[in-house]
C-alpha cells in the first residue's frame, strides 16, 4: 500500500514540515466524521472549531493558549483549501496576529487499512531560519503526537 510519505517518521533534515502517521481501528467514514463535524472537531482539536464548515474557501477561527516563545497569539485563522470526501482535507492556518508570519498548510489524508483507517497528517510551511517558527514546529510536533491524535482517538472511541 502506498502512503503519502515513506519512512519511519519525519526527515530530520526537513525542518519545514511535520509528518504524523496514525492508525485508528475505525472505518474511514467515522474518522472523516470526526475531522469534519464541527461539534466533534471542537472536542479533540481546539475550541472555535464549531465554526468549521466543509466548504472550500470557508473561514473560521480556533483558540488555544498563547505561546509567546513561538509568537503564537492563541488565535488561529483557518480556511478550507480543498477536500475529497473520506480521503483528504486541506486547511490553511495563519495566526490572527499579523505580527506572526505563521502561514501553514495542514493536510489530512485517510487510507483504509483492513477494517480501520491510516490517518496521515502533513503540517507544512515552517520557516527553519526563524527561531520562533522552529520553536512552533517543535511544540506542534509534540502536540500533534502527544495530545491531538490521542484526543481524536478518544472521540472516535465514543462515537456510535
Amino acid at each position: 500500500m502506498s502512503t503519502p510519505f515513506e519512512g519511519d517518521g519525519d526527515d530530520p533534515g526537513d525542518l519545514t514540515t511535520i509528518h504524523v502517521d496514525q492508525f485508528f481501528p475505525h472505518p474511514p467514514a467515522k474518522v472523516w466524521r470526526a475531522l469534519t463535524d464541527p461539534a466533534l472537531l471542537a472536542r479533540w482539536q481546539m475550541p472555535g472549531a464549531e465554526g468549521f464548515r466543509l466548504e472550500v474557501g470557508h473561514e473560521y477561527r480556533m483558540t488555544s493558549v498563547p505561546r509567546p516563545n513561538s509568537r503564537f497569539s492563541g488565535v488561529v485563522r483557518v480556511r478550507v483549501l480543498a477536500y475529497d470526501t473520506e480521503r483528504m482535507l486541506s486547511l490553511r492556518w495563519t495566526d490572527a496576529d499579523p505580527a506572526n508570519p505563521a502561514d501553514w498548510t495542514i493536510t489530512w489524508t485517510l487510507e483504509q487499512e483492513g477494517r480501520g483507517t491510516r490517518l496521515f497528517l502533513v503540517h507544512e510551511g515552517f520557516d527553519p531560519d526563524d527561531p520562533a517558527q522552529t520553536m512552533a514546529r517543535k511544540i506542534m510536533d509534540g502536540g500533534w503526537r502527544g495530545h491531538v491524535m490521542p484526543a481524536l482517538g478518544q472521540v472516535l472511541g465514543r462515537l456510535g
